[in-house]
C-alpha cells in the first residue's frame, strides 16, 4: 500500500486536532477528537480514524504534544540526582532574590528546589571563565561520583558544572561514566551552554526529570508507526525535529502545541504582508498569545514554566488558564473565570458528558453565539438546557438574568485574556493598536473582536483551518534546529575571526541532521541573532545579522533596538554575550484550498437570537463558512460557523473572506 498522506496532529488538553494532506491529489481532511491523556498514541489513532486513514497510509507525521508541559505544570516529574561543582550544590535552593508574589506575604517567596538536598552531590573540579582548568577532575573523583549516584537509585541525573560552556571536558567525562550507572543523563553544556548557573541548573534538572517520562511514549510512538512513517516532533522554538533529536532533550517539547500555532500564525502574517501581528489561540483549556513581527515568530531564551526559570529557546508565548472549558465561579462580590478547566472529561455542562459547573462555553451557548442545533465535529451536540442550568447558579448569586450572568462570564474571560495580550505587546515594545489580531483555536474567533475592541485594534484575521490551526502549524512548519551559545566578546575588543569560528562550528552541527535527512546544504536557511547588552546590564537585546558579523553594523542596530525597547541609548561599550543560530529546511507541505468566487445556487441563512449587551437580544444571521464567496461582505451582527469553530461578528463590525479562505474583520472601532 502506498503511504500518500502527510498528517499534522496536535494533542491538546481537551481535544486532539488533525489535518491530513494527500500528496498525490492535494486533498485536505480535518477533524477534532477528544484527547486521551492516559494514552496519547491512542489519541493519534482516533484522529486518523476521524479523517478516514490508517498508520499504513501516512508517509509523514508532524506531531505536537502537551506531554512535557503538563508534566511540569502538574509536577509529575521523575526523581533526579544533581551533580554540581564543589561549593555549588545548593544553587537550586538559593535561587534568585526576587519573590514570586511581591505583595502577597502568605505566598512562599520561592518554590521548593526540584532536587532534594539528599540527592545533590558535589564533585571536586573547577574551570575558570576562560576555560582553563584550575582543579583537574581525577578518575578517583569520577568513580566516587558514579558510586554515590548509583546508590541513590534514581532513574536520571543532571550534571551542571561551573563554566562548562567555556570548556565541557569535565562534564563530558562525568556524563560518559554516569551513563553506565543511571538510565538517563542530562548535561548542562548541551542544554544551556551559557552563564547564569541557577537557570542553567534548573533547565538541566527539568530535562533530566522528563527523560524517563517521555522515553516510553516516544518508544511506543515509533513502534506503532513502524518503518513506513517518518516521525517529526514540534519543538518549543516553533519548528520540527526528529525523534532522535528529542530523546535526549524532551524539555524542547515544552510549549510544543502553542509553538506550532504561532508558527502557522507567522506563516499567515507573511502571506498577508502583516508587519505587526499578535497570535491569539484560545482552546478548551488555555489561551496562548504571541507577537509576530515582520512575519517572524518571536523566540526567547529566558522564560518560565510553572513559575520555574527555563534557559531554553522557546516561542515567546504568554499562556493563561482561560479557554472554552474554563470554569466560572462566585468569588466574593465578583465572578472569577479559570484557571481551572472542565477539560475533555467531563467537559462543559453543555456537552452533556456529566459536567455541571458553568464554563465559558456554556456562557457562549446561552448568549446564542454557539448553536445547539449544530453537531460539533459530527460528535458533540450542545444542550442549551444544561448550559442554562449551569449559568443559573451564577445568575442567582448576583440576582441577574441568566443572559446577564453569561455576558458577565464572557466579559471576565475577555479581561483575563486582555492582560495576557497587553504583556505580550509591552514586552516586545509594540503598540497593540497598530497590530492585527490573528485569532484561531476552537474558541478564539468567538472572542476575538470583543478583545480587539478593548485595545482599539482595527483588524482581526481568522485564518483558514482556524479550528485546527496548531495541527496545521505542525504540518507546514519547517524542519529546524536551534542553538544558543555564550560568546562574550566586547565591542572595545572585537574578535571577528574568533566569532566567525564559533558561528561556523554551530552551523555545521545544526545542519548535520538536516543534510542527513536528505536536504541539500545549499537549500538550508539560517537565521543569526546576536544577543547584546551594555556592560553591566542584566538583559540582552536581540539583533539579527547576516554573517560575517560587522561590529559597526551591530553597534548601529543594537542602539536602535535599545532605543525602541527602553526609550534611550548611549555610546557606552557593549558586550555580545550570546549567539543564537537557527538552521532550517522547508518541508514543502503547502496547503492551497482557494475560495470560490461564485455563490452557491441556494444558501439558507437562518437567524437566531444573540445577546451582545444587557438590553435585548438581536436577530443574528448564521453563515456556514464553506458557503462564503471571496470578497463577500457580511455586516454585523452575524455568526460564521464551520464544523468546529464559530466566528462572532458583533454589531458595527464587518467581515469578508479573501481568495485563500481567511476571514478579515474590521472591528468598527473600540467598544
Amino acid at each position: 500500500m502506498t503511504s500518500n498522506w502527510k498528517v499534522g496532529i496536535d494533542i491538546g488538553g481537551t481535544f486532539t486536532d488533525v489535518i491530513a494532506l494527500n500528496i498525490n491529489d492535494g486533498a485536505v481532511r480535518t477533524a477534532k477528537v477528544q484527547s486521551r491523556s492516559s494514552d496519547p498514541v491512542a489519541s493519534i489513532g482516533s484522529a486518523y480514524q476521524a479523517v478516514g486513514i490508517d498508520w499504513a497510509d501516512v508517509s509523514d507525521l508532524m506531531h505536537g504534544t502537551t506531554m512535557a508541559t503538563n508534566a511540569i505544570i502538574e509536577n509529575d516529574l521523575a526523581p533526579v540526582a544533581l551533580v554540581a561543582t564543589e561549593g555549588f550544590r545548593d544553587t537550586l535552593e538559593i535561587g534568585r532574590q526576587n519573590r514570586r508574589e511581591l505583595y502577597r506575604l502568605e505566598v512562599p517567596p520561592k518554590l521548593p528546589p526540584l532536587v532534594p538536598e539528599k540527592y545533590r552531590l558535589e564533585v571536586a573540579e573547577r574551570i575558570d571563565a576562560q576555560g582553563e582548568i584550575l582543579t583537574p577532575l581525577t578518575e578517583t573523583e569520577v568513580e566516587r561520583i558514579a558510586d554515590a549516584t548509583e546508590a541513590l537509585e534514581v532513574p536520571a541525573v543532571a550534571v551542571t558544572l561551573q563554566q562548562c560552556f567555556t570548556n565541557n571536558e569535565h562534564e563530558a567525562r562525568l556524563g560518559q561514566r554516569l551513563q553506565s550507572v543511571v538510565p538517563y543523563v542530562a548535561l548542562s553544556h548541551k542544554m544551556s551552554p551559557e552563564p547564569r548557573e541557577f537557570e542553567r541548573t534548573n533547565t538541566t534538572v527539568l530535562n533530566a526529570a522528563l527523560m524517563p517520562l517521555t522515553a516510553g511514549y516516544l518508544e511506543d510512538l515509533q513502534q506503532t508507526a513502524g518503518n513506513g512513517t517518518n516521525l517529526h516532533l514540534c519543538h518549543s522554538a516553533g519548528g520540527m525535529a526528529s525523534i532522535a533529536a528529542m530523546q535526549d532533550r524532551p524539555l524542547a517539547l515544552a510549549l510544543s502545541g502553542p509553538a506550532a500555532g504561532v508558527a502557522a500564525a507567522a506563516r499567515v502574517a507573511r502571506e498577508l504582508g502583516l508587519t505587526q501581528a499578535i497570535g491569539f489561540d484560545m482552546g478548551g483549556t488555555t489561551t496562548d498569545t504571541c507577537a509576530v513581527i515582520d512575519g517572524k515568530v518571536q523566540v526567547d531564551g529566558n522564560q518560565r514554566l510553572a513559575a520555574r526559570p527555563v534557559r531554553q529557546l522557546m516561542v515567546a508565548v504568554e499562556s493563561i488558564g482561560a479557554g472554552g472549558g474554563s470554569i466560572a465561579r462566585v468569588q466574593g462580590q465578583a465572578i472569577r473565570v479559570g484557571p481551572d478547566s472542565a477539560g475533555a472529561d467531563p467537559g462543559p455542562a453543555c456537552y452533556g458528558f456529566g459536567g455541571h459547573q458553568p464554563t465559558v462555553a456554556d456562557a457562549n451557548l446561552v448568549l446564542g453565539y454557539l448553536d445547539s442545533e449544530q453537531l460539533l465535529g459530527d460528535s458533540v451536540r450542545l444542550d442549551s438546557q444544561l448550559a442554562l442550568a449551569a449559568i443559573r447558579t451564577i445568575a442567582q448569586a448576583f440576582d441577574l438574568s441568566v443572559q446577564e450572568a453569561a455576558l458577565g462570564i464572557y466579559q471576565v474571560a475577555n479581561a483575563n485574556m486582555a492582560r495576557a495580550l497587553r504583556r505580550v505587546a509591552v514586552e516586545r515594545g509594540l503598540d497593540a493598536r497598530t497590530c492585527t489580531l490573528i485569532a484561531f483555536g476552537g474558541a478564539g474567533p468567538m472572542h476575538a473582536v470583543a478583545l480587539a475592541r478593548e485595545f482599539g485594534i482595527a483588524q482581526v484575521v481568522v485564518p483558514k483551518f482556524s479550528s485546527v490551526f496548531s495541527a496545521l502549524g505542525c504540518l507546514t512548519a519547517e524542519l529546524s534546529y536551534t542553538e544558543q551559545h555564550a560568546v562574550r566578546i566586547l565591542s572595545t575588543a572585537w574578535q571577528a575571526d574568533e566569532f566567525e569560528g564559533i558561528r561556523r562550528q554551530m552551523y555545521e552541527r545544526l545542519a548535520r541532521p538536516l543534510t542527513a535527512a536528505g536536504h541539500a546544504l545549499d537549500s538550508l536557511q539560517a537565521r543569526h541573532v546576536a544577543l547584546i547588552r551594555y556592560a553591566g546590564q542584566s538583559d540582552t537585546v536581540e539583533v539579527s545579522f547576516t554573517p560575517p558579523a560587522d561590529r559597526d553594523t551591530l553597534d548601529t542596530q543594537f542602539k536602535a533596538h535599545h532605543q525602541r525597547l527602553y526609550g534611550f541609548m548611549t555610546d557606552e561599550p557593549w558586550e555580545l554575550e550570546t549567539l543564537r543560530l537557527t538552521v532550517s529546511a522547508s518541508t514543502g507541505n503547502d496547503i492551497n484550498v482557494p475560495v470560490t468566487t461564485v455563490a452557491p445556487a441556494t444558501v439558507v441563512t437562518p437567524q437566531t437570537e444573540c445577546w451582545f449587551d444587557q438590553d435585548r437580544p438581536v436577530a443574528t444571521p448564521r453563515y456556514q463558512r464553506e458557503t462564503l464567496t471571496a470578497q463577500q461582505k457580511i455586516e454585523g451582527p452575524a455568526i460564521i460557523e464551520d464544523q468546529w469553530s464559530t466566528t462572532v461578528v458583533p454589531p458595527g463590525a464587518t467581515a469578508w473572506s479573501d481568495l485563500s479562505g481567511h476571514i478579515h474583520i474590521n472591528t468598527g472601532g473600540t467598544a
